[in-house]
């Protein structure tokens, strides 16, 4: 019996030993060889294959604000043999995929007389390149693949094969080679089975997007949507036809696309969630706009929801924006920016609406607010067109927040200076008393959401208050959180303002020093402090109010000239009158609000106009009222505004004073209202300034400065003044 058993032992391993080998050409030494590839080594390949693209997955972030691209895999940089690329753990499975493939090909290749006798080898090479194709390595990828080409021509796998290796040569940037490839395969596309029909044109769009050949992107996508082999990729095509059908503005097969995702089953949720806030993207005057913030607000409610909220009330906002419903589009606005899943850039492009709307509204400081928000965010580009468009518009903004902060900052100042005593102590007393009832408020408040939760006995025990900013752990909460929104600002006043670089003046530091005399916290409280810092001298009062008055006249000029929104500017420049300004600024003034009267087709244009030419009838501003002239603007005439100036400074270069004066007198009246005026008017002050001396020269400045102040002329004039007044 034993004896028996030894012979089976022994035959057995006699024909292990056969079939092991890679040499022999025998039924039984390939079915082994294949068996053994097949349900062992490649079988495991394909586990980390799998396992490494999930991961990548896991970490690919969608940009659902451009269109997305056809195959998820974001290229960090171009990898070459020998040189792993950066910080991905995904490459880890990719690498053991990788060495499955290879140890498929050495232990069970059976290469015999130049054929290939294991038919699981060209499954193996394909897998190679495919693990070496996601990590990146796109040459030695693109190897494997010729070498499967060339080596097995008539393998199953020889289609899905060419399209990697198209796929690879893409990544590569040879898209002219990619696209032959691709075209050979589908001049036979009857041969082809469906799903490797639908990879190849998905394949070839890949290269014509590249080609930037939008209607051949659109052809192929649809044709690599019509079954659902691979639901997945068909989504995705879809969803990015949906895109590309906006762009080219055909709405209605847009919202075709999005719907077919919509209605798809076992697809990831975040095409069929995209696609509904794309189709409210899409939205035209014979859109059910009733059904679709339904929708939308359905949409909100749903708890599963919660990770795109940010994206979802922005859209919505949009909407309601779209049909004039500003107070409800703002509230989306924010809702948008405050979800606990916002993303960042949608945080910056739901800032910016809440910016545009201020705007829209004349609320420029709270504009000018949101607009830094939205400058703050951390991008990878700062330089692209929207950010550049931003900061402009905010450069634009910096004039009127600081003078809108100025005239908030002395008006209270001179307000509570007007105060008797007994008014005084009663105001301060009753700021006292709203700060403490902040502070019971916000202590409330931090106790329900759960900042309170330690026992009393351990607060006592550790030192530690319930007050927010004695809890070290809140206040490092708080400072996250402010860094997030708003990046890192300077201890400062106005911190929420990006650029404070405006010109200031001496009295304008004064009142700094008035406000901005921060109150010891263990002062808060006492009433005392607060009422030492009124000031009573009269000349600080002055020069308050001087400042006050200033900063009025500039706001209207700026409300009127840059902005257009006459109402406002007439609004500053009558209550400026009412401050009994300066001399030099009633008449400037007056003039302003006439032209201002005149644009809103106001009936106290009239008044001014009557007032102007009565009382102060040898004055510039009467001759610019009486005699406006039509001019010729065209650049190429030889008495254009620009040749005119280039004439005039010429002469003024050879000190022809006299007739520099005279000529920038009737181009003043000639070329009222152009944008070159003030470069006359400048130029004019300079030439009395040679002739007449440096008092004349200062008062010609102060014309220029006072109606020109927006302007690069007007901001030089009241440099000059500052140089020569200090000399």
């Amino acid at each position: 019996m034993k004896k028996t058993l030894n012979r089976y032992i022994l035959l057995f391993v006699v024909l292990f030993a056969i079939s092991c080998s890679t040499k022999k050409d025998a039924a039984l030494n390939r079915g082994w060889h294949s068996v053994n590839t097949k349900f062992n080594v490649l079988y495991n390949g394909d586990i980390a294959l799998q396992k490494g693209l999930e991961e990548l997955n896991s970490k690919y972030k969608d940009d659902y604000w451009k269109r997305l691209p056809i195959e998820p895999l974001k290229v960090e940089e171009l990898a070459i043999p020998g040189i792993d690329v950066k910080g991905d753990s995904s490459n880890e499975s990719f690498e053991k995929a990788e060495e499955k493939a290879v140890k498929a090909v050495q232990k069970h290749s059976m290469n015999i007389a130049g054929k290939e006798r294991n038919k699981q080898i060209d499954d193996a090479y394909l897998l190679l390149g495919k693990a070496r194709y996601y990590s990146q390595r796109f040459v030695p990828a693109l190897e494997a693949f010729n070498y499967v080409i060339k080596k097995y021509p008539s393998a199953d796998l020889i289609h899905e094969t060419r399209i990697w290796k198209a796929k690879s040569q893409l990544r590569l940037n040879n898209e002219v080679q990619a696209l032959q490839l691709l075209q050979f395969m589908l001049k036979k596309e009857d041969l082809l089975e469906d799903d490797i029909l639908e990879k190849a044109h998905t394949a070839i769009a890949m290269v014509y997007t590249e080609m930037d050949s939008t209607d051949l992107v659109v052809h192929h996508l649809k044709k690599a949507t019509i079954t659902d082999e691979d639901k997945k990729q068909r989504a995705r095509n879809l969803f990015i036809l949906g895109q590309v059908y906006r762009e080219r503005n055909d709405i209605d097969s847009s919202q075709i696309a999005f719907q077919q995702v919509i209605e798809m089953k076992k697809i990831p949720y975040k095409y069929r969630i995209h696609s509904q806030i794309e189709k409210a993207k899409n939205i035209s005057d014979s859109t059910d706009t009733k059904a679709l913030i339904e929708t939308l607000d359905k949409l909100i409610k749903d708890r599963d929801n919660r990770p795109y909220l940010d994206e979802l009330h922005y859209q919505t906002g949009l909407v309601h924006k779209k049909l004039g419903r500003t107070d409800i589009a703002e509230e989306h606005f924010k809702k948008s920016v405050h979800t606990k899943s916002a993303k960042q850039f949608q945080q910056g492009l739901s800032y910016e609406e809440l910016g545009n709307i201020y705007f829209d509204k004349a609320r420029f400081v709270d504009a000018g607010s949101y607009y830094d928000s939205v400058l703050s965010i951390p991008v990878a580009n700062k330089n692209t067109k929207r950010l550049r468009r931003l900061k402009r518009k905010r450069e634009n903004l910096q004039e009127v927040i600081s003078f809108e902060e100025t005239s908030q900052k002395t008006d209270s100042i001179l307000n509570i200076v007007a105060m008797s005593k007994d008014e005084q102590t009663a105001f301060f007393q009753s700021h006292i008393d709203a700060l403490k009832e902040a502070e019971e408020k916000a202590n409330q408040e931090l106790l329900n959401a759960g900042f309170g939760s330690f026992d009393d006995t351990r607060n006592q025990a550790s030192g530690s208050s319930k007050w927010y900013f004695y809890n070290t752990q809140v206040v490092g909460f708080g400072a996250q959180e402010f860094q997030r929104v708003w990046g890192n600002r300077p201890l400062e006043d106005n911190w929420r303002l990006s650029d404070k670089s405006v010109f200031r003046t001496d009295e304008e530091e004064d009142i700094d020093e008035v406000v901005t005399d921060v109150i010891e916290d263990s002062k808060k409280y006492d009433i005392t402090s607060y009422l030492d810092r009124i000031p009573t001298e009269e000349k600080v009062i002055d020069s308050i109010k001087s400042v006050r008055n200033d900063a009025y006249y500039n706001l209207g000029l700026i409300y009127k000239e840059q902005f257009k929104v006459y109402e406002l500017a007439t609004i500053k420049l009558e209550k400026l009158l009412t401050f009994s300004p300066d001399q030099k600024l009633i008449l400037p003034a007056k003039y302003h609000l006439y032209k201002a009267y005149l644009e809103m087709d106001s009936s106290n244009a009239q008044h001014y106009k009557n007032d102007i030419t009565t009382n102060y009838a040898d004055s510039k501003y009467t001759r610019l009222i009486l005699n406006p002239q039509s001019i010729i603007t065209e650049a190429s005439d030889e008495n254009s505004p620009e040749n005119t100036y280039k004439k005039v400074y010429y002469e003024f270069e050879d000190k022809k004073y006299d007739e520099v004066i005279s000529k920038t007198d009737k181009a003043i009246i000639k070329y009222e209202d152009l944008p070159i005026l003030p470069k006359f008017e400048l130029l004019r002050a300079y030439a009395i300034g040679k002739k007449e001396g440096i008092d004349a020269f200062k008062t010609a400045l102060e014309f220029v400065k006072l109606n020109y102040s927006n302007t690069e002329e007007g901001k030089k004039a009241a440099q000059v003044i500052e140089t020569i007044s200090v000399q």
